[in-house]
């Protein structure tokens, strides 16, 4: 990380950079996570330098893929096992249910790391 990187901005790429390949964390997750800021402050962070860290990991609690980049993300969520469901009108989702994670250790994958 750069030192010329805010603090907390710093704090909330590394806590992206800890989210393994095929989950997620809401940007409010990451801030509880923190214990300090909120959504939108984590989502200025990833939108202001969130270009080196795994960003697509890091997503609104609806699970909509990030507008402007679904494409790339989904790309991301496909080859990285994320679970996805389709809305009924066929839109790509992230099955958040299933993708969330708390943030504590990945050991096997297992179901006790989701929030």
């Amino acid at each position: 990380m750069s030192e010329e990187l805010p603090a907390y901005a710093e704090r909330v790429l590394e806590v992206a950079e800890r989210i393994p390949p095929g989950r997620v964390m809401t940007y409010g997750d990451v801030a509880e996570w923190l214990g300090e800021g909120g959504p939108r402050q984590v989502g200025r962070v990833m939108a202001l330098y969130g270009g080196a860290v795994p960003w697509w990991r890091v997503v609104r609690a609806d699970g909509v893929p990030l507008p402007g980049s679904e494409r790339r993300a989904l790309e991301h969520y496909r080859t990285e096992g994320t679970p996805l469901r389709e809305t009924p009108s066929g839109e790509p989702r992230i099955a958040m249910r299933r993708a969330r994670w708390d943030g504590g250790d990945e050991g096997d994958g297992g179901d006790e790391a989701h929030i």
